[in-house]
C-alpha cells in the first residue's frame, strides 16, 4: 500500500503542486500527469464551486491527491468537501489557537470533532461507509495557513493545536495584513516568514509556502518548506501564451 498524502506530508517529503482556480477536470487531468504530487484546489478565491470540486476530484483519480482550499471554517463547505473524498483541506486566515481547534474539530468524525456522517462518493455512495469511518481521520490533512501577522504572533500555540497537521504561509496575504500589500520581499514580511521557518524547523513541523515560480520555489524547498504550492493553472497559461507570442514576433 502506497503513502497517503497525510502520511507523506508529516514526513515532510518535498510535495510540490499548483493552483487550480478553473472549473475544468481536463486541467487536473493534465497537471496530474505533468508529475505534480498533489493539487491545491481553490475554493476561496478561484471559481471553484463543489459540483466542480467532485468533477475534478473523478478526473484525477487515484493519480494526484487534492487539496482543497476552503472560503472559511464553515461547517457546511468542510463536510461537503470532505465527502468529496479529497485528500485533505486547507483552511485560510488561521489566526489562533481556537481558530485552528474550530477548523480540526470540523474536519473530524466524533468523538475527536463534530463532522456529519453521509453517504457521497468519499465512501463509494455508502458501499464502504464503515471502512471510511474507521480511516477518515486518519488519512486526511488539515492544513492552516499563517497569511497574516496575528498568526504569526500566535504560531506556537497554533502548532500545538491537535490535529493541525501543518501551515502554508501565504505571502500575500500577510504582505497585506502588514500593510504592504504585495510587497513581499519587503524586509518586514520577509522577517515574518522567516520567524515561521525558524519555528517550524525547530520542531520539525510540516510547513509550506506558496511559490510564484519554479525559481521561488526552489528557494522554498533549499530553505526547509516542504509543501510548495507553485503557481496556478491561469498563470501558468499566461506565461505559456507570452512566450509563444514572443518567439514569434
Amino acid at each position: 500500500m502506497h503513502p497517503t498524502f497525510r502520511a507523506r506530508l508529516l514526513a515532510r517529503e518535498p510535495l510540490i503542486a499548483t493552483l487550480i482556480t478553473l472549473p475544468a477536470p481536463e486541467l487536473a487531468e493534465v497537471c496530474a500527469d505533468a508529475g505534480f504530487d498533489w493539487l491545491f484546489l481553490d475554493a476561496e478565491h478561484g471559481s471553484l464551486d463543489l459540483p466542480a470540486i467532485q468533477r475534478i476530484a473523478q478526473a484525477a483519480g487515484d493519480r494526484c491527491p487534492l487539496v482543497v482550499r476552503v472560503p472559511a471554517i464553515e461547517d457546511v463547505w468542510i463536510k461537503k468537501v470532505m465527502d468529496v473524498g479529497v485528500a485533505g483541506l486547507m483552511i485560510p486566515q488561521v489566526n489562533s489557537a481556537l481558530e485552528a481547534a474550530a477548523a480540526v474539530r470540523r474536519s473530524k468524525f466524533p468523538p475527536a470533532g463534530v463532522r456529519g456522517v453521509g453517504v457521497a462518493r468519499a465512501n463509494r455512495y455508502g458501499a464502504t461507509l464503515s471502512e471510511y469511518l474507521a480511516e477518515a481521520d486518519t488519512h486526511s490533512a488539515v492544513i492552516v495557513q499563517v497569511e497574516h501577522i496575528d498568526a504569526v504572533h500566535n504560531l506556537e500555540q497554533i502548532l500545538d493545536t491537535d490535529g493541525v497537521d501543518a501551515i502554508l504561509v501565504g505571502p500575500y496575504d500577510l504582505s497585506a495584513s502588514l500593510g504592504k500589500a504585495g510587497k513581499i520581499s519587503d524586509p518586514e514580511v520577509r522577517a515574518a516568514i522567516a520567524r515561521v521557518r525558524q519555528v517550524c524547523l525547530a520542531r520539525q513541523f510540516p510547513m509550506g509556502i506558496f511559490a510564484g515560480d519554479a525559481d521561488a520555489a526552489r528557494e522554498a524547498l533549499d530553505q526547509g518548506f516542504t509543501l510548495v504550492a507553485v503557481s496556478a493553472d491561469v498563470m501558468l497559461l499566461a506565461g505559456a501564451a507570452r512566450q509563444v507570442v514572443q518567439a514569434l514576433r
